[in-house]
């Protein structure tokens, strides 16, 4: 039984400081189906992509340029039997200077390989902290889910047959 928790890495030329703002910028590498603040402390944000996931995510702690770290206070895949597995787990990014780079590994702590939804979350994952955010902070254009339902999370639930 494997218990750790997913994590992945990306090294920017960018200072800590512009990462750290593009970070708490969901909507411009997550989704721009968000309702609610993402970068206020203590602030909750309601995230959806149809029916497939509804998830609620807290701002619990900011420590400017080096650590942001948010909680999963609800959520629902329609794709698995367990529909809590993300409930209480954490999204942690952070940030420390690597030479005259910016390393960022973001955690989902609780995230762990024996959940059903693992698979999906890992691909999820890594493509929008590998592509989506890591161009956001190198380029100013991520790849978010677009109002219209597709992008990422489209290609995800045909992939995965998730409908």
């Amino acid at each position: 039984m494997k218990t750790s928790d997913f994590t992945t890495t990306i090294v920017v030329d960018k200072t800590p400081k512009e990462a750290f703002h593009a970070i708490l910028n969901f909507r411009a590498w997550w989704s721009e189906e968000i309702e609610g603040n993402t970068d206020q402390l203590n602030e909750t944000f309601f995230y959806h992509y149809k029916d497939v996931h509804l998830c609620k995510i807290k701002l619990i702690e900011m420590v400017p340029d080096k650590k942001i770290a948010y909680q999963v206070v609800d959520n629902q895949f329609s794709f698995t039997k367990d529909k809590t597995e993300w409930i209480g787990t954490k999204l942690v990014f952070e940030m420390t200077n690597e030479g005259s780079k910016t390393k960022i590994q973001f955690t989902h702590e609780g995230l762990v390989p024996d959940y059903e939804c693992y698979s999906v979350c890992f691909d999820a994952w890594t493509g929008y902290i590998q592509k989506s955010l890591y161009n956001l902070i190198t380029t100013g254009k991520g790849q978010p889910n677009p109002t219209e339902g597709e992008g990422f999370n489209a290609q995800l639930v045909e992939k995965w047959k998730l409908k």
